[in-house]
């Protein structure tokens, strides 16, 4: 199928996204029936879940791709950066929920507790995601708003 290399990088990571979050329910229902009280780790239930609603924003940032009229060099930048950050944050999750110290990763790095990200780095890579995350979509909105609306 001949689509632009952003549309094709957006329905791969939902795959992934998606994939991942069948595979983090599996681990979770795991941890939930070792559970006296039912429950998973904190992280686990938030890598599952966020796998889930990622997976739905990559197909979002998709259609956006796909009718942007922008050059496809750009959405691709766009989809890449957003996605990038998608996966980063989920595979945080993934340790947090491996690690199992915590149930709030800033307030852990705050008090610097062992095993914390340092918050400096908290805080830098918190301000990139928010920069590529609302950028690329941004970018990739404005340029389908554009193709829809003239």
């Amino acid at each position: 199928m001949d689509l632009p290399l952003s549309v094709k990088i957006s329905l791969t990571s939902a795959f992934a996204f998606f994939m991942l979050a069948l595979i983090t329910g599996v681990w979770k229902y795991s941890l939930m029936t070792q559970s006296d009280k039912g429950q998973s780790r904190y992280y686990v239930d938030i890598a599952h879940r966020s796998s889930f609603l990622y997976a739905y924003a990559a197909l979002l940032l998709a259609v956006f791709a796909y009718l942007s009229q922008f050059p496809d060099w750009l959405n691709t930048l766009a989809v890449v950066g957003s996605v990038s950050f998608y996966m980063a944050a989920v595979l945080g999750y993934v340790y947090q929920g491996m690690l199992n110290k915590t149930n709030n990763q800033i307030r852990s790095s705050i008090r610097k507790e062992p095993s914390s990200t340092p918050m400096w780095l908290t805080h830098l890579f918190t301000f990139s995601l928010i920069v590529a995350e609302i950028g690329g979509a941004l970018v990739l909105g404005l340029g389908a708003m554009q193709a829809i609306w003239g």
